[in-house]
This record gives structure tokens, sequence and C-alpha cells, in this order.
């Protein structure tokens, strides 16, 4: 937490900070707002410094998420983020029925929300017989964005996502068990977010803030509607299916391909209005 002496280390990567401040970064008059700058937020290292780890980190976790809730018999967390995501072996389970996803599953049957990265994995660069193919990829959703009962996000540009569309390295479905995702897309190019150091000759507040790309920056901008939308309606807490209904029927549509854009972007006004 805040204050303790290893709290300033946690982050030795910078991703997690920099999507942590997307949910509920910024104070009152900062040109430099997330999403909820009021959201309380919980941090977890699931991750090692280099960026890479393990599933068995993040059950972990979430086991420790349930654990959190469970003791004080009420929803003390209402919503993960999970900006992080690989590949699973579809020899050993079966799409959206990992441990990873089964334990997501079982938080989200507590009441819990999950938001979930679609995946860098839409672009690729393919060996051809006369050379390298540039290549998006459909049915690259990976794990656990697979996830069912999950929201998924993939990335459109940050200020012209009717022009542009999807980003081109935005994770593409079907799932490999033929089910649509991602549910959803959200900024997710060149998104300006704190950084986890500050340079030693900082003088002014944009000295504290980094440009990234990916579907992780696209999620927290989810995460940070949601709980938007909850601390007004509070009756939908602990109903996760009914928020990610409400979530998807009243997205805006951008007319690209639902594989690729799900249902669109998130529009809180609608949500509030028809509510």
């Amino acid at each position: 937490r805040p204050g303790q002496a290893a709290f300033d280390t946690l982050d030795g990567n910078g991703h997690g900070t920099h999507v942590a401040a997307i949910i509920a970064g910024g104070v009152a008059g900062s040109e430099y707002q997330g999403m909820a700058p009021d959201a309380q937020l919980i941090g977890f290292k699931v991750l090692k410094d280099s960026g890479a780890g393990e599933d068995a980190f993040i059950i972990k976790a979430l086991d420790k998420v349930a654990e959190i809730n469970e003791q004080a018999g009420r929803l003390v967390i209402h919503g993960l983020n999970l900006s992080l995501g690989g590949a699973f072996d579809p020899m050993s389970y079966n799409c959206g029925h990992t441990p990873l996803c089964q334990e997501l599953r079982r938080l989200w049957n507590q009441g819990v929300l999950v938001c979930v990265a679609a995946g860098n994995e839409g672009y690729a660069v393919l060996e051809g017989a006369d050379g390298p193919i540039q290549s998006n990829m459909d049915l690259s959703i990976g794990d656990p964005a697979n996830l069912e009962e999950g929201i998924t996000v993939g990335s459109v540009h940050k200020l012209n996502p009717h022009t542009y569309g999807v980003s081109f390295f935005s994770s593409r479905g079907p799932t490999a068990d033929g089910r649509m995702k991602p549910d959803l897309v959200a900024p997710g190019e060149r998104i300006l977010s704190a950084a986890h150091t500050a340079p030693a000759d900082a003088t002014a507040e944009n000295d504290l803030y980094v440009e990234m790309s990916g579907t992780s920056q696209a999620v927290p901008h989810v995460s940070g509607l949601l709980a938007g939308f909850l601390s007004v309606r509070r009756e939908f807490v602990g109903y996760p299916n009914r928020v990610k209904t409400i979530l998807l029927d009243h997205a805006t549509d951008l007319g690209r391909d639902p594989y690729i854009q799900g249902r669109g972007l998130p529009n809180l006004v609608k949500m509030l209005l028809n509510t």
C-alpha cells in the first residue's frame, strides 16, 4: 500500500503503474486524470519485473481476492482488471476452461466483474514463397481473454475510432471454440499515463507520464468506466452478468466486423440513461 517501505519499488517494469493510472490516476484539477479518479485500487503483483510470469502467480492472487470477499461476507473487491494474457495448450484444456479461466469464473459467479485484454496477436508477418507477407490474424484471442463470462477488450485509436477502426495489433476472434470475442473495444494506441519512475531532472507534471500501446491500455478504460457506472448505479454491484449486458447493449457500433470490434465502443451516457 502507498506509504509502506516496499511500495515505491513494487513495480519494476512500469506496465502495472501505467494500467492502474488509466483506471484511477490523477487528482482534482490535474490535466492528467484516469477514468475514475475516486476509485479505490488494490494491486496484486502477479508478474516479474521483466513483465513475464506464470498462471500460478495469477491464480494465487485470484484466490486472495476470493478470500478477501468471503471473509468480509460482502464484495470488498468489485472488479478485476487483467491487462495480461498468453497462449494455452488446447490438447490439455478446452478453450475458456484452463485453470486460470476456471478461477476467474469462480470470482465472476461470486459477483466480481472481470475485464481482460484481448491480446496483441492480431498482426503477423508470414513467410510466403516470394518473401514476407504482412497479415492480420483471426482466431488470435488468447487466454484468459477467451473466458465466456469475462469482458474481453480490444483496441482502437484514441481519437478517431470511427475512421481508423480496430488497431492492427488487436487480437481478433472468434475464440478457438467458435464464440464471439472480443466483447468490445476501447482506446489502446499511444495512451498517456503514469510512469513508474521519475527522471532525476523532472520539472513538470508531464515528465511523470509516458505513452504505451496495447490492449493492456484498452482494458483499464473499460474497468474505469464500469467503476464510474457502479458508483452511481450501486444496485448492480455484485451482478456482473447484468452489468455486462448493459455495457454491451448500449455500446456504439463502429461498423466493423463483430469478430474484430465486438459490440463497438462503450458508451457510459447511454448506460446511465437506460438504467
